[in-house]
């Protein structure tokens, strides 16, 4: 992967001890909170690897919290975010696992409310960075790094092609795509990271294309 900057590699002003267990795993956690659309209610929160050895004393699990409550790397409410967390009735669980992943500073998230739930894992790879490796059981590479579409839709032919057509369009240009699906002519997910700023006449007009059954975007 890529740096953006010398303060993806000395990492970002955080608070925690630890970029890759306190600032990475914040970034999960927001990554979560603004992908879900709201304060989740509840959250099971699975650790593996190093962050399953060392979440209580480098500060991966507060920070988590925080980043489900909405905080930046920098918010000194970090700190205290399980007692914000009491306070607005989020009640939450954390299962450090024995099994090996395939990143050693992975989190899997599942969240919910009375309406939905969502599960995500992500992985914190250093110097404040992560990437989100899956989204509902569908594997993808989301960095967090650039403004992203998350499309939820049919499995048809031409979807993707309308997309690509409604982003060119607005002179949106993409830096990373992908695309996947669980079944042949089922729900398919498109994941793509953009330079741009996506407005909201944008994804109307996404959110008008045949098949097309749900538009989400995550600012960089």
């Amino acid at each position: 992967m890529k740096f953006r900057s010398v303060f993806d590699i000395i990492g970002p002003v955080m608070i925690g001890p630890s970029s890759s267990h306190t600032a990475g795993a914040a970034r999960i956690g927001r990554v979560a909170r603004t992908l879900f659309g709201r304060q989740p209610k509840w959250a099971r929160i699975h650790l593996y690897g190093s962050f399953a050895e060392t979440y209580k004393g480098h500060g991966t699990d507060v920070a988590i919290i925080g980043g489900l409550l909405d905080y930046d790397t920098f918010d000194e409410r970090i700190k205290t975010s399980f007692e914000e967390a009491e306070r607005l009735g989020f009640t939450f669980e954390f299962i450090a696992e024995e099994e090996e992943a395939d990143h050693p500073n992975t989190a899997k998230l599942i969240i919910g409310d009375d309406e939905s739930v969502m599960e995500l894992t992500g992985i914190s790879i250093g110097g404040g960075t992560m990437e989100v490796t899956e989204l509902n059981g569908f594997p993808l590479r989301l960095s967090g790094h650039y403004p992203a579409l998350l499309i939820v839709h049919e499995d048809r032919s031409g979807v993707i092609a309308s997309v690509s057509n409604a982003l060119a369009k607005q002179g949106v240009n993409i830096a990373h795509m992908e695309c996947g699906r669980k079944e042949k002519g089922e729900m398919a997910l498109m994941v793509i990271e953009v330079d741009q700023f996506i407005n909201e006449a944008l994804i109307t007009e996404l959110q008008k294309l045949p098949n097309v059954t749900q538009v989400s975007t995550l600012a960089s």
